[in-house]
This record gives C-alpha cells, structure tokens and sequence, in this order.
C-alpha cells in the first residue's frame, strides 16, 4: 500500500508539471519585429541559423522570455552585427533589457525604444550609431527606463533636453565618448531625480557646469571629463552630499577648491588637467573617505596641507605638474597605508625626501622627479618591498653608490629613472651590487659620470631599456651586452667611449624582431610633459652610439638588427664606407651617420628605406646624389617623438 501510493504521487507530480508546462510560443508580432531588426542587418554574426520563422523565438540566440512566452530580453553584445536597429524593436511590449552592444551598428537610434512603455535598460553603447538625438515631445506619463547607455558612438549634435522630462526612473545615463555639443541641460537632475550615475565625458560640451546638476541629490557617480567646460564649480554642486566619484578632468574649469571638503562621502576626485588654482585646503582632512585625489597639470600652489595624513584611506595621490612648494615632511605620510601611488612630479618641493613615505609600505610607484629636492638616499626605502617604479630624476640627489646599494633591497623594482642627480660623481663599479634581477628599464643619464660602463648591470637579464647618455663614461663597450636577450632600447650617446663598434651590439635578440611583451608601467613615462608613454612596446627600437670616439668600420653585421627604427652613430671618428647592410633595416625612420670620417658612395639602395623619415650623412667625405634626401618622406611619428624627447629626458 505505501508501495501504491509513492507511485500514485510520483505520477501525479509528473503529470502536474506537464499541464503546469508552457505549451505556446511568442507571439507573432513578437517574431516579426525580430525578423524585422534581422532583415536590417547587413552582417547577423549567424542568428539567422537560430533565427527562422515559424520557429518559436524564445529560443533563438539571444532571445530570453518570461513564464508565459513573451520575450523580455535581447542580449545581442558582442556579436558582430552590422547595420542599422530596426524601430519595430519597440514592438515588443514586454521587453525589458535590450543590449546591441559592441557591435557595428550604425544609423540613428529609434526613438521608440527610448519611449518604449517596458524596457528599463537599453545598452546599445560600442557602436557607430550617428546622426543627433531627436527629442521626444512632452509625454502624458513617466517612462520605465531606469538605464540607458549609449556610450562610445558617433553622435553629434546637442543633447536633448525635454526628451527626460518623463524619465523618473533614470538612475544611469552614460553618454560618453561621442560629439554632443553645446550646454551640458540644466533640466537633467530635475527630470531625473532618481539619477545615481551620469557620465558626459568624452564629448565637446561647452560652457559652464550647470547649477542644475546640484538638484541630483543622490547621484553617486559624476563624470564630464574630457570636454570644454569653463568657470568655476557651481556652490550648489556641494551640496550634493552623496557624490563618491567626481571626475572632471581635461576641461577649462578654474578657480578654487575652498569647498571642496563638503563631499565628505568622496571617494575619487579626479580635477586634473584644469586651471585649478590656490592651495589644497586645510579642510581636506574631513574627506575621510578619499581614495583617490588627482589635481594634476593645474595652477596651484603653497605647502601640502598637514591635514592630507587625515585622508587614510588614499590610495593615490597625484598632484604633478602644478606649483607645490615647501617641504614634504609636513605631511605624515605613514599615517597613509594604504598609499600605493604617489606622483608629485614638476612642482617646487624642497628639503629632503621625509622618511614617513618610507612607512607606506604598499607604495608600489613613487615619482618625485623634477623637484628641489636634496641629500641623500635613506636607508629606509629598502622597507617598500612593493615598490616597482621609482623615478626621482631631476633632483639634487648624492651618493650614487650608496643609492645603489639601498635600492637592491627593492627587489621588486622593473623601473629605475634617476638621471639629473649626482654630478660629476663616478659610476659605481662595486660587483657587489645586485638585486635588481627585476629591472627593465634603468636611466642614469645627464649626470656626467665618470668610469666605465659597469660589469654589474649584466646581471639585469630583464634589462629592456638602457640610459646612459650625457655622461663621461669611458673604455669600450662591453661584449656582455649582447647576453641582456630583452634589451631593445640602448642609449649611450653623448660619452668618450672608445674602440670598434663591437659585433656584440649585433647579436642583441630584441634587436632582430618586432616582438616586445606587452606589459604596463606602473606610470606612464614621460619624455615632454605632454608626451608619455604607458607600455615599453610603444617605445622604439633604438641604438644610439652618437657623439663618443668609436673607431674602424660600421659592422656589416648591423643588417641582422632588422627591427631597429633608429640607429644613431653620429659624431665618431667612424671610417670607411656606409656598410651595404644597413639597406636591410627596412623598418628604419632615423639614420643619423653625420660627422665621422666616411668616404665612398651613398648606396642607392637607401632609397628602398620606404620608412626613412630623419637622414643625415653630412660631414663625412661622401659621394652620391642628394636626391635621395630630398626624396625622404617628411612626418613626425610617435616613435620619432620618443626618440627625440627621450635625449631630453625620460621622467
């Protein structure tokens, strides 16, 4: 009998689940305005093998549908799809979430989604969608959309501003990244009251920040960075008590930061690139939540305010390129823990490093470059175990050896630039200097050292850029060179080296391919203070042996070294012809062979460099035509640029 009855109850629920079952399929109207969005296409990226009529299209790709079989969901993202968005789309009454992103639509954006009575999220960013943004007329009642990102397209024009009067729900717009123009509406935050994320950054809005914006009383996110906007930033916006992310960089705006403190829920304020100007209040200290502050390339000025060491939260700290001055002991910085990147580059600090940076212990990039800063190297900074990029270049720092021989306890280091520091002292020779296996790029360059080039820097095996110029380093160029297998960036112009151009210099591995790891530096690397560089592989391929006493012929051996794009062996004491071979370095912009002591021929086959953009052969005792120089393609490359700025300095 128990027996019977769990049968009983096993078929019973079966059977109940079976009539329980959804037996219809959408609808048809449903199906054709999705055939109709396919029929728009020029390129589908396949759906048209799920995509078939008379099918049921709750089960085509992409399509999702509630219990009772009407489609609720287009998740398209990503699919290679090419044309233009079909506005029977709008059709689909209960569709809630439509996402065409990162496709290659193109076209205008049906207005009827915009309007729909059912979507809350319509995401069509990542596409080429153009043409201005119509407005809707006034509408009798709210709409449901609660997010619409149409980020990273090709709209132009002036943003709407009526079309949000019935957008109560809005609480994420994201308009980034495309041509809008004109004022930023000042109807946003009073149409939108639900408003918790907006972003305007990357288009040409113009005027001043709106005093509107202040009515977004619970708005999280703000970003317009990256537009025209001029003034000052409205009093109103203060109040907005909420705000955790104010990004607002690469505008005109101006004035000072006196109220800045109100945004005690802050957490990254992003002002840089701007005509801030005044010092960093003493108020600063009420943002306890401040994670992030960038104030860079402004006007400011004064001491660093004390209260700074209240912000414990800071991770970041960068505030380069303005007119700071005083010393930076008076901030503690280790009452910062959590400190990982400090950027203070290009202003007017004086004294000495302070010893509290040196508590930060998860400090992972520390630039001070470009200062006024002096003494010597603490001890103390072997306790940055984290430390990977350090650049302190432009200072009036002493003591190299003893630098050195500090800075091998930062075994994490991949980033070492300290030129501009330790005049006229010599470089160290000490083989006991190790420790710095993880190096990858080194500049010790302008400091007018004297001595060789050091046996110990051939055990930095992950060595891929090397600056020595503008010193007196002597003797030859040692044949262990060829063994550092990553290194493709070697400047060493502007010295008294002396003898042959050693074949070790041809035998460099990274010299012969084009291929660099794709890596990031933990700040980009300056060569102007509008020129950087964020990876190593964006850098050129460069040799540069110019203006020492090299002797003896140019190597034929230099056509091995194919991925070279500028070679410089100018102002030596160079002999014989222009070796046949360098006419195999066809990826070659610059070839500087100038004031040495060449004769013979300018081989024809130069001409064949198609990419030779900076030649020069002259003070030498040559033949040829010069209609190969006048022949020479005449434009600045980002490469040439590095090369350039680079002899300048890297910060």
């Amino acid at each position: 009998m128990i027996r019977f009855s769990t049968a009983f109850h096993g078929v019973a629920l079966v059977l109940l689940l079976f009539l329980a079952s959804p037996t219809r399929s959408c609808t048809e109207q449903e199906s054709n305005s999705l055939l109709q969005f396919l029929a728009g296409l020029s390129q589908d990226g396949g759906l048209n093998m799920s995509w078939r009529n008379g099918t049921d299209c709750c089960t085509w790709k992409g399509i999702s549908c509630s219990t009772d079989r009407t489609v609720t969901d287009v998740f398209l993202a990503s699919r290679n799809l090419q044309g233009i968005i079909s506005p029977f789309l709008g059709n689909l009454m209960g569709l809630l979430r439509l996402n065409l992103s990162y496709n290659s639509l193109f076209g205008e954006l049906p207005m009827e989604l915009v309007s729909s009575r059912s979507i809350i999220i319509l995401d069509v960013s990542f596409n080429r969608l153009n043409k201005d943004l119509q407005d809707l007329p006034s509408l009798s009642s709210a709409q449901p959309l609660k997010v619409l990102n149409i980020s990273s397209n090709l709209f132009t024009g002036h943003f709407p501003s009526t079309t949000w009067e019935t957008m109560k729900s809005l609480s994420v717009l994201n308009i980034s990244n495309n041509s809008f123009m004109g004022q930023i509406p000042s109807v946003l935050c009073a149409s939108m009251p639900s408003l918790t994320m907006l972003d305007l950054s990357y288009n040409q809005f113009s005027g001043n920040i709106p005093p509107g914006l202040g009515n977004c009383s619970v708005i999280t996110h703000l970003n317009a960075g990256n537009n025209n906007l001029t003034g000052a930033l409205p009093d109103i916006l203060f109040n907005v008590s909420m705000l955790e992310h104010l990004s607002l960089p690469n505008n005109q705006l101006e004035g000072s930061l006196s109220g800045i403190s109100k945004f005690t829920n802050l957490v990254t304020l992003d002002l840089g690139s701007n005509r801030f100007k005044g010092n960093i209040p003493d108020s600063i200290g009420e943002m306890k939540k401040l994670g992030e502050i960038h104030l860079d390339h402004n006007m400011m000025s004064g001491e660093l305010p004390s209260t700074l060491s209240n912000c414990r939260e800071l991770i970041t700290m960068d505030l380069k390129n303005n007119n700071f001055s005083g010393e930076l002991s008076k901030v503690n910085f280790s009452n910062l823990p959590n400190l990982k990147t400090l950027d203070l580059v290009w202003n007017n600090f004086s004294g000495t490093i302070p010893e509290s940076i040196y508590a930060c212990s998860n400090l992972v990039a520390l630039r001070l470059s470009a200062n006024r800063l002096q003494g010597q190297l603490s001890e103390s900074i072997g306790n940055l175990k984290s430390l990977s990029f350090l650049s302190l270049v432009e200072n009036s720092l002493t003591n190299i050896t003893t630098t050195f021989q500090i800075l091998k306890r930062c075994r994490n280091l991949t980033t070492l630039l300290i030129g501009l520091n330790f005049m006229h002292e010599a470089m160290p020779e000490d083989d006991r200097i190790d420790g710095f296996e993880n190096l990858q790029v080194l500049a010790i360059n302008d400091c007018s050292l004297s001595g060789k080039i050091p046996l110990w820097l051939s055990k930095l095996k992950n060595l891929e850029m090397l600056f020595l110029y503008n010193n007196q380093l002597t003797g030859s160029t040692p044949n262990w060179i060829s063994n550092l297998n990553y290194l493709f960036y070697i400047d060493i112009s502007n010295n008294s080296l002396t003898g042959e151009i050693p074949t070790a210099l041809m035998d460099m591995p990274m010299l012969k391919t084009n291929m660099v790891a794709p890596k990031v530096f933990e700040l980009p690397i300056y060569t102007t203070q509008s020129l950087q560089y964020r990876m190593p592989n964006a850098f050129p391929k460069v040799m540069n042996l110019g203006n020492n006493n090299f002797t003896g012929l140019i190597p034929k051996e230099i056509g091995q070294l194919k991925a070279l794009l500028s070679l410089n062996l100018s102002f030596n004491k160079l002999s014989g012809q222009i070796s046949q071979s360098i006419c195999n370095l066809t990826n070659l912009q610059v070839l500087d062979l100038s004031s040495n002591n060449l004769n013979g021929t300018i081989p024809d086959a130069l001409n064949d460099l198609h990419f030779l953009s900076r030649f020069n052969v002259s003070n030498n005792d040559l033949e040829g035509s010069f209609q190969l120089q006048a022949s020479l393609a005449r434009f600045q490359t980002p490469a040439l640029k590095a090369i350039e700025n680079c002899v300048v300095s890297c910060l």
